[in-house]
């Protein structure tokens, strides 16, 4: 797995990050992170995909609504959350990597309350995978590399690769998260 702690701690960009790596990079990357994913859940049964953690730090600014803005993330909430934004990563960077303009945000998310099984966690996380390395063969031979968009406000902007590492960035930001709903559910089973 990449080691992302350079980019969050701003000593590296994460176009720096990205500049080494090829396609085949990103789709070993997809794979191992999408592996990843599904081993922390490997353990679950239903009851914990809807599970309610404690997690006193819970607050989501972009909730739907004000009451969930501090709910705890359950593991599906988790799941589909994680796999719409690596998916918005990878069609963002097919895209950027074809000469086209950025043009806004790219995503759809699954809702949360829909996820009820682990089976269905299994198969988000198969989905996705399918998706993001389907986005990797959309690439040019010839990528525009000088393509750059401003993603998140106040960073450097992203080349079609940074854009992609954005997504894995953003996956490995929850692995601790997953780990730890799977952890209280299994406790709270036992």
């Amino acid at each position: 797995m990449l080691d992302f702690e350079p980019v969050r701690c701003k000593r590296m960009t994460v176009n720096e990050l990205a500049a080494p790596l090829s396609r085949q990079d990103f789709r070993d990357l997809t794979n191992e992170m999408v592996d990843r994913m599904l081993s922390l859940i490997a353990g679950c049964a239903d009851e914990d995909v809807t599970f309610e953690p404690v997690d006193p730090d819970a607050r989501d600014a972009h909730a739907a609504t004000p009451e969930e803005v501090h709910l705890p993330w359950t593991l599906g909430h988790v799941i589909v959350h994680a796999t719409a934004s690596a998916e918005e990563a990878g069609a963002v960077a097919a895209e950027l990597s074809r000469g086209v303009p950025y043009h806004g945000r790219s995503r759809y998310e699954t809702f949360w309350k829909d996820v009820k099984t682990i089976a269905a966690c299994r198969a988000r996380l198969e989905e996705s995978r399918r998706m993001r390395l389907a986005s990797l063969d959309m690439w040019p031979d010839a990528p525009h590399m000088d393509n750059m968009a401003e993603i998140i406000p106040g960073w450097s902007l992203m080349d079609p690769k940074g854009r992609y590492v954005l997504g894995l960035m953003h996956d490995d930001s929850h692995l601790g998260q997953i780990a730890e709903i799977v952890r209280q559910a299994q406790a709270q089973r036992r």
